[in-house]
């Protein structure tokens, strides 16, 4: 287990996957978490057992879906992944996504995304960690803006919704550029 201050990242389990089925059928949480992705959402309960099965196999030396927990009650409210994970190149890909609505907005991703981070920079030693969102999430964007992930490209108008088109915008943080490092350098304190 993971644990910051509001959420705790822990291993998923065959019991997680009611949590997924109801996110993954609530539009809202399939809007902004994919832009509406028919590969996400909806789905039925078999479909989600059979992608289930695999999730728990996934060997976590090469990805990993883990389950966030609100720290105060244990409640599931969402979750994080990692995947695509090149040993080589030191780069993986990273997401999240509080299903629970009455957990947005108030910080529980930011935190979630923050402990994978720290965990896939300080377990595996990587280089370099990138995510992606549509352009039409900007609660997304900030956050990830200020997790330390820069904007790098977009790939534009690769996104539907609504008869609208919108960008897919590519982000990643470098080893360096990670605030909460061990070795990062702290700010002066201005005197007083």
């Amino acid at each position: 287990m993971i644990e910051g201050t509001s959420v705790r990242l822990r291993a998923l389990r065959a019991e997680d996957a009611a949590h997924h089925l109801r996110w993954r059928n609530d539009p809202e949480v399939v809007h902004w978490a994919t832009a509406g992705d028919p590969c996400f959402g909806p789905v039925t309960q078999e479909a989600l057992a059979l992608a289930f099965e695999t999730m728990l196999r996934l060997p976590p030396r090469e990805s990993a879906v883990l389950t966030i927990e609100d720290l105060a009650d244990g409640t599931v409210i969402g979750m994080a992944d990692y995947r695509d994970l090149d040993p080589f190149a030191g780069v993986v890909t990273v997401g999240v996504t509080v299903g629970s609505r009455d957990h947005w907005g108030r910080g529980y991703g930011s935190e979630a995304l923050r402990l994978l981070v720290g965990h896939l920079f300080g377990a595996f030693g990587l280089h370099r960690i990138e995510l992606d969102t549509w352009s039409g999430n900007e609660r997304a964007v900030r956050a990830f803006t200020r997790a330390g992930f820069r904007e790098e490209g977009r790939r534009r108008e690769t996104v539907r919704v609504a008869g609208r088109r919108y960008d897919t915008v590519l982000f990643a943080m470098l080893r360096e550029e990670w605030p909460d490092a061990p070795d990062a350098p702290v700010a002066p304190v201005a005197p007083v």
